[in-house]
């Protein structure tokens, strides 16, 4: 089960990473004003919060220990657009890597995490890497500008 503890405190590592890059860009979205910005992330990183304590507990389970410490690097982002843009990279990189640990759990016959890792995949690519997709489009398509008046 080493394998699959060590894949976990991987995924982990992308959950606390997420969560540190969400708090900081909701809270300069609500120092800036753009409430509805705030709204939506400061939500994003209540969910990877629930997908952190979800791996947690499975290493838990699994007799390993979690790594609290561990954290990608943030990207540099001062703009909006720029911040949107770091969020989903963020998110498509964590995809990749919930997709290498589904596969390690189905070669090791561990379909209890695999189910698990599913769920928290689902909720990042069609939930979270959506939504923030759409997000460029619409700045795309309206302009910065008209776009972030939408989010006052």
């Amino acid at each position: 089960m080493s394998k699959i503890t060590d894949a976990l405190n991987g995924l982990l590592a992308w959950e606390l990473t997420s969560i540190d890059q969400y708090t900081d860009h909701s809270e300069k979205y609500a120092d800036w004003g753009f409430n509805k910005l705030y709204e939506r992330i400061s939500h994003e990183a209540d969910d990877e919060r629930t997908h952190a304590k979800m791996l947690i507990e499975r290493i838990l389970y699994l007799g390993g220990e979690p790594d609290m410490e561990t954290r990608h690097d943030l990207p540099d982002a001062d703009t909006v657009p720029e911040m949107i843009a770091a969020d989903l990279e963020l998110e498509r990189q964590n995809a990749t890597a919930l997709k290498a640990a589904i596969q390690l759990c189905e070669s090791e016959r561990d379909f209890v995490t695999r189910d698990t890792l599913v769920q928290i995949l689902r909720d990042t690519e069609e939930d979270h890497a959506y939504w923030l997709r759409q997000q460029l489009g619409l700045i795309h398509r309206l302009g910065l500008e008209r776009y972030l008046q939408a989010m006052l």
